[in-house]
């Protein structure tokens, strides 16, 4: 499986992004240096491309899958892929504050932490849909690693498509989430004009 190996805040400087919209509390210390060429129409695209797949850790060729199922559902195309991006069962377990990042999330849903509707699923792509109730398995919630998580996230706050019970470690799917109800600061008009060139 290919892996991006590039440092986090590295990538989070040359993108312009918060480290915070990955679940992660460092801050860099190093700034941009502002002697940059002006950006082309081409290039601003890109980049809120390229800020998306890193954000939800989805590479080329799947985010390009995504955008064509998108395509192809009605409503606006923008707001399709970022509901698609959304509903990853690696999402909705970072979202219901069930792992600190998205990677966690997607390395416990492989470890086989996670069920939905009852049924164990161990693929981070697979999407949920409206009334899925995700829960971690019964011989994990007690587990360390599931104390820890907890006493990280503590008091982030879950978005409101979502229903959690934090107590029995079982979260909710309760409709699927519009536009602004997704706090990603990515331009989705900008990667359809990319795509449909």
């Amino acid at each position: 499986m290919a892996v991006d190996r590039t440092p986090v805040l590295k990538r989070c400087r040359s993108l312009g992004l918060e480290p915070a919209y990955l679940g992660i509390d460092k801050k860099s210390k190093r700034q941009l240096k502002n002697n940059r060429r002006k950006v082309s129409e081409y290039g601003m695209q890109l980049r809120e491309k390229q800020k998306a797949k890193f954000i939800y850790g989805v590479l080329e060729k799947p985010f390009r899958n995504y955008y064509a199922k998108a395509d192809r559902m009605k409503g606006q195309t923008g707001e399709n892929l970022m509901a698609l991006l959304e509903l990853r069962l690696d999402n909705v377990l970072f979202r219901l504050a069930f792992a600190r990042t998205r990677k966690e999330a997607r390395q416990m849903v492989d470890h086989k932490f996670v069920t939905v509707n009852g049924k164990q699923v161990n693929i981070p792509s697979y999407t949920v849909k409206a009334g899925d109730v995700i829960e971690i398995k019964e011989g994990k919630k007690t587990s360390q690693r599931m104390k820890d998580i907890a006493e990280a996230v503590n008091g982030r706050t879950v978005p409101e498509w979502l229903d959690v019970d934090s107590e029995n470690l079982k979260g909710t799917v309760k409709s699927v989430p519009t536009r602004d109800q997704i706090d990603v600061p990515v331009d989705d008009m900008s990667i359809v004009e990319l795509y449909s060139k």
